[in-house]
């Protein structure tokens, strides 16, 4: 074993803890939250973030570093959530499957 990782062993699984640098930093009222300068080295001015949420957890990751692939992956699911709120919320219409295909051909 080196001495730069630290490994737990379990009856079934290995896993490995990863190095990483922590700070703390504060909200906005406006909702903006500084990146720590410490944490900049691999973000410029301009670039674009993807962010990630779940549960208590954010990501934050260069948007770069994604392929195009997951950047329609993810507008798709954003335009999902955004029709499936509307359906729980009784915003939507109802029709025959055959009324439905005539609409979608109009698109």
């Amino acid at each position: 074993m080196d001495n730069n990782n630290i490994y737990i062993y379990g009856k079934i699984n290995l896993t490995r803890v990863i190095d990483m640098d922590i700070a703390i930093t504060k909200m906005s009222s406006k909702g903006q939250i500084v990146i720590p300068q410490e944490m900049r080295g691999a973000f410029k001015e301009g670039d674009k973030i993807v962010i990630m949420q779940d549960e208590d957890r954010i990501i934050m990751k260069k948007a770069d570093k994604f392929s195009k692939q997951l950047e329609e992956d993810l507008i798709f699911a954003k335009r999902t959530e955004a029709a499936w709120k509307k359906y729980e919320q009784g915003k939507f219409k109802t029709m025959e499957f055959d009324d439905f295909i005539k609409e979608v051909k109009k698109w």
